[in-house]
């Protein structure tokens, strides 16, 4: 597959417009983290004090999706749009989503600069790891893919999902590809909360609203995304066209797609730009009539994307 590069377009956008978008600001990525937890807490809790299957349910799904909305957060530090100095950019991710994922930013930065580079193609990690599995391959009937989502629930397929994780983003490799084992750091953040939770006997918490989400709803979200952002029935032949755009409601925005993920081809097209910003840049790169004829932009996650997977005749643009 042909790779593509940013600098192949032709863009008639205002570099002075262009420019404020880059500018980053560390009080609202932090802002949003702590959102993201405060919203785990209360879930977690809100469901103690009201405990019975529906509520779990509900607080599995909301943990989940903050899980997923960490992750985002964790992504955008990967590209240093979190803190100046890279140094507290990398240490804060790591204890503040990172490593409470079980990962950390030096494994997951190493993978997804890769895929920036080599977007679609047999040298992008992210797109040569996802082809060969089962719930991956499209065309898919929209009850096949509501059904692999829902597979999900069972813990199963987030397990396996785990697995597969766990090989490519758990202990750091070197060039050649062997591995380094954990960093210290990390060693001890799982050395603390260990301690932390025998300590105050708060496993049973742990595993009901921690493990089990993330095995679930965290993996159910990274899989959804995973499909919006590279897979069901893109055209591949322009850069604007390998990577879909979506536009999603209040509802989706809260669930599946936190903290402006779904300005994906934004995203690829400038990586520099926070995710503050990206309703901003599409609003901008619309203006440009190349743009606005060639980029893959697709109307909700509920609606627009469901009705891509399975027929390309579909597609939105």
């Amino acid at each position: 597959m042909k790779q593509h590069d940013a600098r192949d377009l032709q863009l008639q956008i205002n570099p002075q417009s262009m420019k404020p978008l880059f500018r980053t600001s560390a009080w609202r990525h932090a802002v949003a983290m702590a959102f993201d937890w405060l919203v785990i807490v209360f879930a977690a809790l809100i469901c103690i004090r009201f405990f019975n299957p529906v509520s779990y349910l509900l607080a599995v799904i909301l943990i989940g999706a903050r899980m997923h909305a960490l992750a985002i957060l964790m992504h955008d530090a990967t590209h240093y749009r979190f803190l100046k100095n890279r140094k507290w950019n990398d240490r804060l991710t790591n204890w503040l989503t990172m490593y409470p994922l079980f990962t950390s930013i030096e494994k997951y930065r190493q993978n997804h600069l890769a895929h920036h580079q080599h977007l679609n193609t047999e040298h992008d990690p992210d797109w040569v790891a996802k082809l060969t599995k089962r719930e991956f391959i499209f065309p898919k009937t929209r009850s096949e893919f509501l059904w692999t989502i829902l597979s999900y629930l069972t813990l199963v397929q987030g397990a396996k999902d785990a697995v597969w994780f766990f090989k490519r983003f758990g202990s750091a490799r070197d060039r050649s590809g062997q591995t380094l084992g954990y960093p210290r750091q990390q060693l001890l953040f799982y050395a603390l909360l260990v301690t932390a939770l025998t300590v105050s006997g708060l496993w049973k918490y742990y595993l009901l609203f921690w493990i089990v989400p993330y095995l679930s709803t965290f993996f159910m979200f990274q899989y959804i995304r995973s499909v919006a952002e590279h897979f069901g029935e893109l055209a591949y032949d322009h850069l604007l066209t390998s990577t879909r755009s979506v536009k999603a409601n209040w509802l989706e925005r809260l669930i599946v797609a936190p903290h402006q993920v779904g300005y994906h081809l934004e995203h690829h097209l400038y990586p520099g730009v926070p995710f503050y910003h990206l309703p901003k840049l599409h609003r901008l790169l619309m203006e440009d009539a190349d743009y606005q004829e060639k980029a893959h932009v697709t109307l909700g996650y509920f609606s627009g994307l469901l009705q891509e997977l399975g027929d390309p005749a579909l597609a939105a643009h």
